[in-house]
């Protein structure tokens, strides 16, 4: 009987993959995408439908973009558009510190010494656990762990595109877990805070950013195994031998890669305590004025540190190994890193169209009301009313990408109503978290799901959004339905979600 299920949910992600493959090139998508975003905004203003702004009251409706403003704005945003479509800059500063690491042979000889070090039966739930934990530092876990964790289960003779998938699945799925407090901890938590002074200015005074802190301590472990047991028993079986054309050679380190990398390592150390230093001295310039790290220039800097901590520890490597000897073979080196990028650079151009087009018609934000008004009129109560929420974020995430900009539109709806009800907002949060997190692994809207299916045609020269939905939508199912299990089980051990964080609502 078992079997019989597995087959028919293996059935049903093939015909996800088939559906979604028959669909034109990411590129190709995206314009199109964009041409019917403008056709369908000038039908829908058309029918005057209009909402109330669920923040500042004025009423909203969809913006026709082929209307004098709209086709002004077509015209003259499109460069901006392209130039600020987010994961842009982030994914090319990276990669310019990752191509040096790369092309210098250190992070295939780094990978090679990890993985004949590590038993193999670590490797998948160390990768799924890094990835959670690289919400630390935003989005650059993104550009980072998903193509190292292809090149990890390559170089173990494993699909590459497994290695992925566990990686972008820690990342994005796991955003809102971690051992430590993050920038979206005090974003969201400032949200929530606002929204709960609508009813009781009183109780918002005492609430903290840490709001959430225990509760997601925990999830990073129980995401971790979830993640490991989805990688092997479903996705990896499904996907099955590699028979692509990309080979990592997985052989013994030779002496002078050894001397590399221990000159790269100390490079490593020294440029990591360069930028401790920059941070954690009193009145250091990457502190907050107020000596916040959390909410600093530090944390506004990840990218380029990043890029930084790949470039140097190349740079070095390089150098030792004779891969480099002089500023031409550097220069060839970012040039090459920024060739293999012209697939993405294009993706991000007709993406960000898209992106940026749904946004400013104001559709997104037009069905998040709806949706919102669906819950309230359901009359649900009780742990059905904190699941009818998780799902209709969960849907909502399929057309607004933005955490931030979800909640900041979701929060002053839900937080008063959940307060009323008796719930306090420190767990309508968790579970706003836990729906946002759990779908954008499968959403071509999220920000970097364009570079993810670019990372992947590296091994998959013809790998389209159905390909990739089908391969993450396990995680997605999975990490939503025991993430909010053990969320409810929570609610009934009546937990604290974090420091001075309860349950329930009490005037």
């Amino acid at each position: 009987m078992e079997q019989k299920r597995r087959g028919i949910f293996q059935k049903f992600l093939d015909g996800i993959e088939r559906v979604g493959n028959k669909l034109p090139h990411p590129i190709t998508l995206f314009a199109i995408l964009a041409v019917l975003v403008v056709v369908i905004s000038a039908i829908v203003s058309s029918l005057g439908i209009s909402v109330e702004h669920p923040g500042d009251g004025s009423e909203v409706t969809v913006n026709n973009l082929l209307d004098k403003e709209g086709i002004r704005y077509l015209f003259g945003s499109m460069v901006e558009n392209f130039i600020g479509f987010a994961p842009l800059g982030v994914v090319l500063a990276t990669m310019l510190g990752i191509g040096v690491a790369e092309r210098s042979g250190l992070i295939s000889a780094a990978l090679r010494g990890f993985v004949m070090s590590v038993p193999n039966f670590l490797i998948t739930g160390g990768l799924v656990f890094a990835g959670i934990m690289s919400s630390v530092a935003s989005d650059a876990g993104y550009v980072v762990l998903p193509p190292l964790g292809a090149l990890i289960f390559a170089a173990l003779g494993r699909h590459p595109l497994a290695g992925l998938a566990a990686a972008f699945a820690g990342v994005s799925a796991g955003f809102s877990a971690n051992l430590f407090l993050s920038a979206t901890d005090a974003m969201l938590g400032e949200i929530t805070i606002e929204a709960a002074s609508i009813v009781n200015p009183d109780y918002a005074d005492t609430m903290n950013i840490a709001m959430n802190y225990y509760f997601i301590v925990v999830s990073v472990f129980l995401l971790t195994l979830v993640g490991w047991f989805v990688t092997e028993k479903i996705v990896e079986p499904r996907l099955g031998e590699y028979k692509g054309e990309y080979r990592e050679e997985l052989t013994n380190l030779q002496k002078i890669e050894v001397k590399g990398l221990i000159w790269a390592g100390i490079s490593l150390l020294v440029t990591s305590i360069g930028f401790a230093l920059l941070v954690l001295l009193p009145d250091a310039p990457l502190r907050a004025d107020n000596g916040d790290i959390i909410q600093s220039p530090f944390m506004d800097s990840l990218v380029p540190i990043i890029m930084i901590l790949f470039f140097i520890p190349g740079l070095v490597y390089g150098i030792v190994t004779k891969e480099i000897k002089n500023d031409k073979d550097v220069a060839d080196q970012l040039s090459d890193t920024m060739a293999s990028m012209g697939m993405f650079i294009v993706l991000a151009f007709t993406a960000g169209q898209f992106v940026s087009y749904f946004n400013e018609t104001n559709m997104g934000l037009v069905l998040g009301v709806y949706g919102a008004e669906f819950l309230e009129s359901a009359n649900f109560t009780g742990i059905p009313l904190i699941i009818g929420f998780i799902l209709v974020v969960g849907f909502i995430n399929l057309f607004i990408g933005s955490a931030s900009a979800k909640w900041a539109m979701l929060a002053p709806v839900f937080v008063p109503i959940l307060m009323e009800l008796g719930y306090s907002p420190e767990l309508t949060q968790m579970a706003y978290r836990i729906a946002d997190s759990s779908t954008n692994i499968i959403t071509p809207l999220m920000t970097y799901f364009a570079i993810i299916i670019a990372f992947a045609q590296k091994y998959v020269k013809n790998m389209g959004i159905g390909t990739l939905i089908s391969v993450m939508f396990p995680y997605s199912i999975a990490y939503l339905v025991i993430w909010t299990l053990m969320l409810i089980v929570w609610m009934l051990l009546g937990l604290e979600l974090g420091p001075g964080s309860p349950i329930m609502y009490t005037e």
